[in-house]
């Protein structure tokens, strides 16, 4: 657990600090100075006197008092005994710095170990080991730079990678963008990415405590307490981004190869984030473009206007909007008369609003200002203004910086020429903004952050669903691949609706089934697993004499047993799949349905139980959404109904794990209902 002792020291020890600023101790020893901290700060050399101006002991035995907190810069060889001798002396927090653990093979393991359980055993606190270490108001406890000022309202950051760290606060720092507090975690031997959640979700104090939260991580090792804190920091306020690596096979190996750590299926990460409302970035630059929209007040709507002095910037961050789902409506009428007054002949105010080059900072005012007071149906307003290379531009930034106090919609400033209008952005930084540099990354944060969901509620949807016979048919049901009539009588027990059909192993039986559903049918292999794969479906059949014939050619199909006679549907094929991941549970994916799954590769996941509101963003997600909707005259599908199956889908894997993977695919569905046509499940006991 967290400690007093790691976040505000009264006395401070640096094992191995040195005078070699190059080196970790060195570099260490200079920012804790450098930041002006106001405790006791010693230093263990055993070849020195002082060190960089302090004194320094020759052992931990020599020290005169209990240091509360220890910065360990020694090889990790020697960290084991250090640590043991601190803890003796009454040490309850400890920063190990060091290299040379876990990362670097089973030896390296065993020391960490080692180190935990010594830490453990006086219940102290350990940060790292491998880690670049702790920001704080009271210190600054990190070895490298650069070093940022500390704002009470700034970002909170959590990093499970030192230099990846370091890299993010680089993007950061020219955007304006704030820390309050930085905690590099290295191998989290003790306490990682989720106690780091936890800490700020406990200690959280409302108008007091940073409401905007960071994370870098590359293993999740604990979902259900990033989930549970998380969600609760954002119910109270507050606004998380994070990246999460390692998706890929290659990145899985990257950060294996980094950490020792085993990365986590991405759908399931998706999954989690989505749940818990955490907004979720690829890179550093659109993780702290994120964290910068996240200190502007949250937009109202998804209607934008643009003000631009350069077309081309415009029409880019229109695209960029409007890909993500946010619109930047036509100006038109008497909103469009005065605008263009207010403006240079030739300007346009059909929005975006282009100023022209020509255009000054007092019509630059003009224009937001009608658009913050005047256009109800405007939302917020994104100002696009550079140099020119004829003039200073201190007027225009003056201008938007007093709009921006001013106005009662949010304004958004991109603020491009950090070179040649340098002077100019860093005046515009001291009044306490941020910066977008690029029109199209801030445009893709906007949609990235319009599209993330609220967290979910904890209720689990039980309506009509028949837990118990649900788990009388998984305890029945034998291991491996389950029969039609099996995946049926589940499906059903949940209030899954499924198309009419029957298993027939003699021709009569076949045809009394046809007779009883009526033509046109389906006909289906039971066996092989990839039917279509072996020619095993055969759809809209409409004879007695058509049926039998594709009867006796399926019969000949090596492994099939007998055949499945469906009702035919028709509709738009969607699918509904989910597989259990270890630690995280069942994820669930949705989308288009056939051969559209593979093709298409659009779906989005959830993480069971699901509540109606994920399942919804999950079926909104996706880019084949007009297509459920309906497009061009085309009939849509029964969307409340879509949505009703995957949260009762998800409730059935809740009450029965065992289902370890399955797939419901096709469905068929029209504006009036959707049916299960195929589906196979897999169990493990």
């Amino acid at each position: 657990m967290i400690n007093e002792s790691l976040l505000n020291p009264k006395s401070i020890v640096v094992v191995g600090g040195s005078e070699d600023i190059t080196k970790p101790g060195g570099k260490i020893l200079k920012n804790i100075l450098d930041g002006g901290y106001k405790g006791t700060l010693s230093v263990i050399n055993p070849g020195h006197d002082k060190v960089q101006g302090i004194t320094a002991w020759k052992s931990v035995a020599d020290l005169p008092h209990t240091p509360e907190l220890a910065i360990l810069a020694i090889p990790a060889q020697l960290c084991v005994s250090a640590t043991q001798q601190l803890t003796q002396k009454g040490t309850r927090a400890f920063i190990v710095i060091s290299a040379g653990f876990s990362e670097d093979g089973p030896e390296g393991q065993r020391l960490e170990e080692e180190l935990k359980n010594i830490i453990n055993k006086v219940n102290g606190t350990l940060i790292g080991p491998n880690c670049i270490g702790v920001l704080t108001p009271t210190y600054s406890g990190i070895f490298t730079s650069p070093v940022p000022r500390l704002d009470p309202k700034g970002c909170d950051f959590v990093s499970g990678s030192g230099s990846t760290a370091v890299f993010i606060l680089e993007s950061a720092l020219p955007k304006g963008l704030t820390f309050s507090s930085l905690i590099s975690v290295g191998n989290s031997a003790q306490l990682g990415i989720e106690e780091v959640l936890e800490y700020w979700d406990n200690a959280y104090v409302p108008g007091e405590s940073s409401n905007i939260k960071l994370i870098y991580v590359e293993h999740i090792k604990n979902p259900d307490k990033l989930l549970k804190h998380a969600s609760s920091l954002v119910r109270k306020g507050c606004r998380i981004a994070a990246i999460k690596s390692g998706i890929t096979e290659a990145g899985q190996r990257a950060t294996a190869s980094h950490t020792g750590a085993m990365a986590s299926a991405d759908s399931a990460v998706e999954a989690l984030f989505r749940k818990a409302g955490i907004v979720r970035c690829f890179g550093r630059e659109e993780l702290t473009t994120v964290a910068s929209v996240f200190n502007y007040p949250r937009l109202e709507g998804k209607n934008l206007a643009i003000i631009t002095h350069a077309g081309g910037a415009g029409v880019m961050l229109t695209d960029a909007l409007s890909q993500g789902g946010l619109a930047i409506p036509p100006i038109e009428g008497k909103d469009r008369d005065h605008l263009l007054s207010l403006l240079n002949p030739g300007a346009s105010a059909s929005n975006p609003i282009d100023i022209l080059a020509t255009g000054t900072a007092e019509q630059l005012g003009r224009v937001i200002e009608y658009c913050d007071t005047r256009m109800d149906h405007i939302h917020g307003m994104i100002v696009i203004f550079g140099s020119t290379g004829l003039s200073r531009v201190f007027d225009a930034y003056q201008t938007i910086h007093e709009k921006m106090k001013q106005c009662r919609k949010p304004v958004f400033p991109i603020l491009p020429s950090i070179s040649s209008a340098r002077e100019e952005v860093e005046f515009f930084l001291s009044h306490g903004h941020i910066n977008f540099p690029d029109e199209v990354v801030l445009g893709r944060a906007l949609t990235t952050i319009n599209q993330a969901p609220d967290p979910a509620d904890e209720k689990i949807f039980k309506d009509d669903i028949d837990i118990t016979e649900i788990r009388t048919i998984i305890k029945a049901a034998p291991e491996g691949f389950l029969d039609p009539g099996t995946i049926n009588d589940l499906l059903r027990a949940a209030g899954i609706p499924v198309v009419q059909e029957g298993v027939a192993t003699s021709r009569k039986e076949l045809l009394s089934l046809a007779r009883q559903f009526e033509y046109p049918v389906a006909l289906k292999v039971i066996g092989p697993v990839h039917k279509s794969d072996v020619g095993g479906v055969t759809l809209n059949i409409k004879s007695d004499e058509h049926l039998i014939s594709e009867y006796k050619r399926m019969r000949k199909i090596k492994g099939v047993r007998s055949v499945l006679i469906q009702k035919m549907q028709t509709g738009t094929e969607l699918f509904i799949g989910a597989k259990y991941e270890p630690t995280f549970g069942h994820v669930i994916l949705c989308g288009l349905g056939g051969i559209f799954v593979e093709a298409l590769g659009d779906h989005s996941s959830g993480l069971a139980p699901l509540t109606f509101n994920e399942a919804r963003s999950m079926v909104r997600s996706l880019r084949s959404y007009p297509i459920i909707r309906g497009i061009r005259g085309q009939e849509g599908i029964n969307e409340d109904q879509f949505v009703e199956i995957i949260v009762r889908l998800s409730t059935l894997l809740r009450f029965a794990t065992e289902i370890k993977e399955m797939d419901l695919n096709p469905l068929i569905g029209n504006s009036k209902e959707i049916r299960v046509v195929d589906a196979r499940m897999r169990i493990e006991k």
